[in-house]
């Protein structure tokens, strides 16, 4: 029975690891994850119990300098989420240095009055002593609750990041149903799990300027053989890049969308039709209009 609960925070610098840390703690595929940074671009809740607790993620957007409107949203969400909340999680990854959005971060942190606890991801790629003075630096800097090297993407450190968590839990109710592991629609995942596939199959700045609207959702078949239909249309902010997210005859949006019916068939529980096409919006991300259109909204 849960008799507790923790909103938890996790911000960082784009591609740090926080999708990964909130796919791997939730056990689904709630935000979407590719090598490249900015990938998240609004803020997703995580939800999981941990014995009598019900513990909310809040993953947020890569922190970064905003070249765009939809940047000026991405930094404002990351803003937003850093008030009223139990405890921050800041993600760095093991480099001994503190960077400009790392100061910033802890200028928001301690300005919200906020406990803090410091994750340093990817440590599988580095000499764990490596890490004795990255956390040397941070200590001077901030005094955090704890300080936890990890790897998100292999699950190291994760039990004692629940450990440290769980003591910043509040008796109350439970804030989301049993079972529920997203605050986020079906619809709005299988757009983003489209976005990932754009992300990680195409080059450079295209996936940046791309956004994915589903305009059909619907189930055919019965219980034990359902089909969802589903048409999904991508938006891309040049006319040049319509043809490199299309291909040669079709081929890379052919294998986009390959790619992204298997997660969907996955995340869904059942085969998917999927048909995609793709128009231009130009310079869609500078459209406030437009970026609420997409659901980029607070």
């Amino acid at each position: 029975m849960i008799t507790k609960t923790a909103m938890i925070t996790i911000a960082g610098r784009p591609n740090v690891g926080k999708s990964t840390l909130t796919n791997k703690l939730t056990g689904d595929h709630v935000a979407i994850v590719s090598p490249k940074p900015q990938t998240t671009r609004s803020r997703i809740f995580g939800v999981f119990a941990q014995s009598d607790t019900q513990i909310v993620l809040l993953d947020t957007p890569g922190f970064h300098k905003a070249k765009t409107r939809l940047g000026d949203y991405m930094v404002g969400v990351v803003k937003k989420s850093i008030v009223d909340v139990d405890a921050v999680v800041l993600m760095i990854e093991p480099v001994d240095n503190i960077g400009t959005q790392e100061e910033l971060l802890l200028e928001y942190i301690k300005a919200a009055g906020v406990p803090a606890i410091l994750v340093i991801n990817k440590i599988d790629t580095v000499r764990y002593d490596a890490t004795l003075p990255i956390i040397e630096r941070y200590s001077e800097r901030y005094n955090f609750d704890a300080i936890i090297p990890m790897s998100a993407k292999k699950g190291e450190g994760t039990d004692r990041l629940l450990e440290v968590i769980s003591k910043h839990a509040k008796a109350g109710p439970q804030l989301f149903p049993d079972g529920m592991s997203t605050d986020q629609p079906e619809k709005h995942i299988i757009a983003e799990i489209i976005r990932e596939k754009l992300l990680i199959c195409l080059d450079k700045e295209i996936p940046h300027g791309t956004a994915v609207e589903i305009t059909k959702f619907s189930e055919r078949g019965d219980e034990d053989n359902p089909v969802i239909d589903i048409d999904a249309t991508i938006f891309c902010d040049k006319q040049s890049h319509k043809g490199m997210i299309i291909g040669k005859n079709g081929a890379m949006l052919k294998k986009i969308g390959k790619f992204a019916r298997e997660d969907i068939e996955r995340f869904m529980g059942a085969r998917v039709f999927l048909q995609t096409w793709v128009k231009v919006k130009e310079n869609w991300r500078d459209s406030n209009t437009m970026i609420r259109n997409f659901g980029y909204v607070e």
